[in-house]
């Protein structure tokens, strides 16, 4: 498509409280300026994004996961506001979107009523119940007449329910002719974008009103805002998901990072949290567990597990409070109550209550290599590195520190002490 997008990203975002730049902040797992762009990118081949504040530490995260992306440092001294932001721009194409940074709830189809509209400037609006500090849009014979701001509206402009949504499609000659015109006679002393509605009505150029859905085109400014964009950016997530095929029992209650996969069969119950690039195939995924940049495979996990990042679950079962990091199990049975670090385990394997891999010296960290088919017995500690071969047993209460071979028990115990008659001669002598 012929067209170039502006993206809106200088703002200090006061309101966000906050040393982090108001659109690095995440939803969903991702900063909300990842959304903006991976929309505009869809659109075009020419995408520029305006900073200033924090400029260097949000154009490096940019840079790091989007290619073509160019940007444009806001003179902010001389020329604040969102005009001033958009001067001195030269798009590459004859047609010019303007979006908002912080508005990661927008689509490639939500701006389509948008582009397939043509005018001189086509604007986004919406309805709202109560518009009370809004400034309204005048709309009449189908076009836009003006945007008068509340505390100068009349009494019959203060009942208009229909409000600016903040996204523009401007011709490229447009922004030519009235950028240059723009002033700063105002409260703020900025330049404002809206000024060059009331400039080009002025001179009777289309200026054409979309009505648009309120939720797509939400901002975000401030904490309270965070928390709603994300819990609608999860229903998007859930239920794009459910529609897929995977099956989710209290989905309210279940978070998915946005860049989570899931193929064939699955199944989350409640209060599961999915954090990452994590992928789950043909697994089950029970209450209250943890799956963090993971990978699990024909398997279950939990209820009340985490697995970790970098781990690798195929045709393993881990039960309730076992912890994985790091490690690759297959075939492998882990009912519960463990630690398994920086490990690789094999088919056939049954991990007993209580077994930790004693992966961490304070300095380094290790690996423990165990076998098919071994057995490892409640509240053992495997000091690593350390390898278990195939065929292996080791008694419950074991510390293993060394190597042990295929077909071997290993078995570390202090042995037990009997004292005849200590609970009686214990007492009897406390109640003297």
């Amino acid at each position: 498509m012929s067209l170039s997008v502006i993206v809106l990203a200088a703002g200090q975002g006061t309101r966000m409280k906050s040393e982090l730049p108001k659109v690095l902040h995440k939803i969903s797992g991702l900063p909300m300026i990842h959304y903006t762009i991976k929309t505009a990118q869809s659109i075009s081949d020419d995408v520029t994004v305006v900073l200033f504040h924090q400029a260097d530490r949000i154009e490096k995260e940019i840079t790091e996961n989007f290619d073509n992306v160019k940007f444009k440092l806001q003179d902010h001294e001389n020329y604040p506001g969102t005009g001033g932001a958009v001067m001195n721009i030269e798009p590459k194409h004859e047609r010019v979107l303007v979006l908002n940074g912080d508005m990661p709830l927008v689509t490639p189809d939500s701006l389509k009523p948008l582009l397939e509209k043509e005018g001189d400037i086509v604007m986004s609006v919406f309805d709202l119940d109560d518009p009370s500090g809004y400034g309204r849009v005048v709309v009449e014979d189908g076009e836009v007449q003006a945007i008068v701001e509340e505390k100068d509206c009349t009494e019959d402009q203060k009942r208009i329910k229909t409000v600016n949504a903040g996204v523009y499609i401007f011709k490229k000659e447009v922004l030519d002719r009235y950028l240059p015109l723009l002033g700063n006679d105002n409260a703020q002393s900025e330049y404002y974008l809206t000024d060059i509605i009331k400039m080009a009505r002025e001179e009777k150029r289309h200026i054409l009103p979309v009505w648009v859905e309120e939720e797509a085109f939400k901002g975000v400014n401030s904490r309270y805002d965070l928390a709603h964009a994300e819990e609608m950016m999860q229903a998007r997530i859930k239920e794009r998901w459910m529609r897929s095929g995977v099956t989710m029992h209290l989905p309210s209650t279940i978070y998915i990072d946005s860049r989570a996969e899931f193929i064939g069969e699955c199944t989350l119950d409640n209060g599961v949290t999915i954090h990452g690039e994590s992928l789950i195939v043909n697994s089950h995924i029970k209450s209250h567990s943890v799956i963090e940049d993971a990978e699990i495979k024909n398997s279950s996990c939990g209820p009340m597990a985490r697995i970790r990042p970098g781990s690798l679950l195929e045709d393993t079962h881990i039960g309730n409070f076992v912890e994985v990091k790091k490690s690759r199990l297959k075939g492998v049975k882990a009912g519960h109550l463990s630690y398994l670090g920086d490990a690789h385990i094999e088919e056939g394997t049954n991990i007993g209550a209580g077994t930790i891999t004693c992966n961490y010296d304070g300095i380094n960290k290790y690996e423990t290599k165990i076998g098919k088919n071994v057995f490892i017995g409640s509240d053992t500690q495997l000091i690593a590195p350390v390898t278990i071969e195939d065929n292996v047993m080791i008694a419950a209460g074991t510390t293993v520190t060394d190597d042990v071979k295929e077909g071997a028990l290993a078995i570390s115990r202090t042995p037990q002490k009997i004292v005849e008659r200590f609970f009686h001669r214990f007492f009897k002598k406390a109640q003297k």
